[in-house]
C-alpha cells in the first residue's frame, strides 16, 4: 500500500469528478460531513476519533486516511488515537486489528507532518 498522502491524492480527481456529476448529493453530503464533526458538546477532535474508529470498523482505508488526517489537524493526541483504536478491536475484533494498525500509521503520518517530525 502506498502512503496515506498517496491515498488521498489518488481519490482526489475521481472524487471531484463524481462531484460535478452529483452535485446536489455531494453538497448535502459535505453540509453532513460538516454538521456532524463540528465543535460540539463532544470537541471536533473527538469526533473525528470516533469517525476513525467506525474506519476502522467498516474496513476503509479511504475514509482511515481522511480522519487521520482531521483527528492530527484538529489536535488529537497519539494516546487519545491509541485509546479509540481500542475500543475499535474491542467491538470489531479480529479485523480491527488488521485496520487499527493502518489507522495508527495513518495518524502517525499526518502527524508527523503536521509537527515536522520524521520517523
Amino acid at each position: 500500500m502506498t502512503t496515506y498522502t498517496d491515498l488521498i491524492a489518488q481519490l482526489r480527481d475521481p472524487t471531484r469528478s463524481l462531484r460535478r456529476a452529483a452535485p446536489e448529493t455531494w453538497a448535502g453530503f459535505g453540509q453532513l460531513h460538516d454538521a456532524a464533526l463540528a465543535d460540539g458538546a463532544l470537541p471536533a477532535h473527538v469526533k473525528e476519533l470516533i469517525a476513525l474508529v467506525v474506519s476502522v470498523v467498516k474496513q476503509c482505508d479511504g475514509c482511515i486516511a481522511y480522519h487521520a488526517k482531521a483527528a492530527a489537524s484538529r489536535g488529537a493526541t497519539a494516546d487519545e488515537v491509541a485509546e479509540a483504536l481500542s475500543v475499535a478491536i474491542l467491538m470489531d475484533g479480529g479485523p480491527a486489528t488488521t485496520y487499527g494498525p493502518r489507522a495508527w500509521a495513518a495518524f502517525h503520518e499526518f502527524a508527523d507532518a503536521e509537527s515536522g517530525a520524521v520517523r
